[in-house]
């Protein structure tokens, strides 16, 4: 018998306990370190205060606490802990102090020493500054020389360039010692820094919902070694200038859905899914499930420079005629494309794939350059001209913003995406779907009026394009870097089902592909079960919450989907599809604990799925229309 925490996020640990705070009008959250939610009122100011330890291929070494004391009162706090960072050749340790005040003001302070030689990409403080309420607004910086600045947080996804090899910060928000934002017209928030100079960079490019300010100016080489001995100094503090209100409640217990019938809509995107990586064919049973499923495409990533392609495109073409899906394919090249083309052509006629798409990858590309697409479509057109090809980024949206391909040689543009590039705790994660919409609205600045694909869209990036070094291989008995154990639970459904909302509200949308069929990147566990059910502990042959997400959604797939507001998405989030005259809503909880939700219009029956009631959702009655929905719960409701 699975825990209520295993089905809820695939773990059996409890999470942090988030600590509510104030200082002064602020209010905030204490959580296992960090100050998070740092609000006046309904406006967020900042998202996040936290110190990070990076080793030299951008892994953070986890935070591990110790001594931990806590002063609270009504309108201020004082708090103080130690910090263990250990993870192979690192050992460094530091002290924190945490203020906060009745005017408004809050300090955090890092006192810490290198306990070995390491080599580190980034060792100090990080801050997060909100999109919805920081984006587009007006900013004064003051530089380490003195000299200030005034602008605004960027609302496009700004890229990260790179200058003479090194990745930038974004213009002008670089060598800083203080900024300073507007909150209202007659309000100014002040972050100043002491220890380090600090830069920021749009963390959009890798869907976290945030801006982030942080230390050690990527213009300098790293990864850097740290001595013995080092010790480290760093500060932050926040500051309100100006005529901040009287205290004020910063959330609402209840939810609220919000919607207008003559906004504009989008038909739900195509959904997919890719073929399971583990090798193994689908069952009978299991393709009798995924059918149920009334899915577009299934993703085929064939790799032509590697032996035994054949037989994977054989394998996978069979499994999707049983599924009675085409195939998207990407495809997998290298410098010798034309040969491995001119091959795959040459079996095409033989295999006879029903085929929704092309994409092209080059296996040393981050970003796929033009000719490779060219050289596809020219090799593959005679089998059937009329597939569409794709080209763009196989890792984060970053690589993609820095090098856009000719939209006049491609039918769409793709990137893949995930949400663990800097963060992966739940909270954190929650958080990004609220990025999607500008990503698609940026990229469709640069595609030329063509469409946009997500292919895939995954709990934990498939590789990681930024290492300095070999990757650490899993020691025995733990899960491969890209397994998340919450993949069978309660939240990678919620998760995902925030993150279609912002997307199908964007529309231009030519696919998205989630996950893969079985296993443990899946809709379902195989019927072998896991091989690791001590890390990964789902049952055999069991389907996950995120399959019955898909099927509420295949059985709406040709409706319309209708912007949908919650007045708190990082509690709830919401996805309104209408048919004729028919509504169906679609609710996540993306928190511990029980949210309650006040619906857009009359309903009777909500149908739901919780932790009682994983493998088939329940129904309840909605209530003067509202409706409970317990930890990390999903739900929906006809109308």
């Amino acid at each position: 018998m699975r825990s209520s925490n295993v089905i809820r996020y695939g773990s059996e640990a409890p999470l942090p306990e988030p600590i509510p705070l104030r200082a002064g009008p602020l209010s905030l959250i204490y959580e296992n370190g960090d100050l998070r939610y740092i609000r006046l009122g309904e406006r967020e100011i900042i998202r996040r205060i936290y110190a990070a330890v990076r080793d030299h291929n951008w892994g953070t070494v986890p935070n591990v606490l110790a001594n931990v004391r806590m002063d609270i009162s009504d309108d201020s706090f004082q708090i103080s802990y130690y910090v263990d960072n250990q993870r192979g050749d690192i050992d460094f340790g530091w002290q924190a102090t945490i203020s906060g005040d009745a005017q408004g003001t809050i300090s955090f302070t890092f006192e810490g020493e290198a306990r070995s030689t390491f080599k580190r990409n980034r060792l100090g403080f990080c801050v997060l500054h909100p999109i919805r309420d920081c984006a587009g607004a007006a900013c004064k910086l003051e530089h380490s020389d003195g000299s200030a600045a005034m602008t605004a947080f960027p609302l496009h996804v700004a890229p990260q360039i790179y200058v003479n090899g090194l990745p930038t910060p974004h213009p002008p928000f670089a060598d800083l010692r203080a900024m300073t934002h507007q909150v209202t017209p007659d309000l100014w928030a002040e972050l100043r820094f002491e220890g380090e100079v600090f830069e920021l960079e749009d963390q959009r490019n890798w869907i976290d919902a945030s801006f982030k300010t942080y230390c050690t100016p990527l213009s300098l080489p790293f990864p850097v070694e740290v001595q013995q001995g080092t010790q480290i100094r760093q500060q932050i503090r926040l500051s309100l200038l100006g005529a901040a209100p009287p205290a004020a409640a910063s959330v609402t217990d209840e939810v609220r859905l919000e919607w207008q019938p003559e906004s504009v809509t989008h038909p739900l995107p195509p959904l997919g899914v890719s073929a399971a990586g583990h090798g193994q064919p689908l069952s009978r049973h299991e393709i009798d499930r995924l059918r149920a499923l009334n899915l577009s495409h299934l993703r085929l990533e064939l790799n032509l420079t590697h032996e035994g392609w054949r037989a994977r495109l054989e394998q996978i073409s069979r499994e999707a005629e049983a599924l009675g899906l085409p195939l998207a394919i990407t495809l997998v090249v290298s410098d010798a494309a034309e040969n491995e083309l001119r091959a795959l052509a040459d079996v095409l006629p033989q295999i006879k794939p029903r085929l929704a798409s092309w994409l092209v990858w080059h296996q040393r590309e981050l970003v796929t350059a033009d000719r490779w697409a060219q050289l596809a479509r020219a090799s593959l057109s005679a089998y059937d001209s009329s597939i569409p090809v794709g080209a763009g980024s196989k890792a984060n949206f970053a690589e993609l913003n820095r090098a856009w391909p000719d939209p006049a040689h491609l039918d769409f543009i793709s990137f893949t995406a995930n949400p663990q590039v800097h963060a992966y705790d739940n909270a954190s994660l929650a958080e990004t779907p609220a990025a999607l919409p500008e990503l698609i609205a940026t990229a469709r600045q640069h595609s030329g009026g063509q469409p946009i694909a997500l292919s895939p869209l995954t709990l934990r990036q498939q590789f990681n394009p930024v290492a300095t070094g070999p990757e650490i291989p899993p020691p025995p008995g733990e899960l491969p870097s890209k397994v998340d154990p919450r993949q069978m639970s309660l939240f990678a459904a919620g998760w995902t089902l925030a993150c279609l909302k912002h997307l199908a509200e964007s529309g231009h949308l030519h696919h998205v592909t989630l996950y893969e069929t079985t296993g443990w990147l899946g809709l379902m566990e195989a019927e072998a079960g896991s091989s690791l059910p001590e890390k990964f502990p789902s049952l055999p042959g069991a389907v996950f919450p995120v399959y019955h997400l898909l099927a509420e959604l295949g059985a709406w797939r040709d409706a319309q989907v209708v912007p949908l507001v919650s007045s708190d998405p990082l509690r709830v989030e919401a996805l309104l599809l209408m048919r004729d005259a028919q509504q169906h809503l679609l609710l996540a909880n993306l928190s511990n604990l029980p949210q309650t939700v006040q619906l857009p219009f009359p309903a009777k029956t909500l149908h739901r799925l919780d932790d009682q009631h994983s493998e088939q959702a329940v129904a309840v009655a909605v209530t003067e229309g509202r409706v409970t929905l317990p930890p990390y719960a999903l739900g929906w409701i006809d109308n």
